[in-house]
């Protein structure tokens, strides 16, 4: 287990809320908890999916099981049932850098400022 993985605990609470899952020809599919665990790395640090570190698994296949997750709801039922049992408020939510855009002047953008002898001069 590395850093900001699933602990034993934690993952005896979460790992039942995970649907089954079966890859191709009936055999079982990638572990839940080192997908979950990849889910999460990418989330936590804000890497592309294809950034995300081989121990994880195939970057598309952890991506393909998130998304499969999203339109299943597993992640609203997780989040209802955390909330049920009083580990978390139902206002955490995790946003990444893709919905959130901050204006060119917040980041220190160029701010046009006329010479001083033309009397247009922007103070800031």
């Amino acid at each position: 287990m590395d850093r900001g993985d699933l602990s034993d605990a934690e993952w005896e609470l979460i790992g039942p809320l995970l649907p089954p899952e079966r890859g191709r020809h009936a055999r079982p599919a990638g572990d839940n908890r080192r997908y979950l665990n990849g889910m999460l790395h990418v989330l936590r640090v804000g890497c592309p999916w294809r950034d995300m570190h081989e121990r994880y698994g195939k970057w598309n296949s952890v991506y393909v099981r998130f998304r499969r997750w999203a339109e299943q709801g597993v992640w609203d039922a997780m989040l209802q049932t955390l909330v049920d049992l009083g580990l978390t408020d139902d206002w955490q939510h995790m946003i990444d850098s893709t919905t959130v855009r901050g204006h060119v002047s917040a980041v220190g953008g160029n701010v046009w400022l006329a010479p001083p002898a033309s009397g247009l001069c922007l103070t800031i």
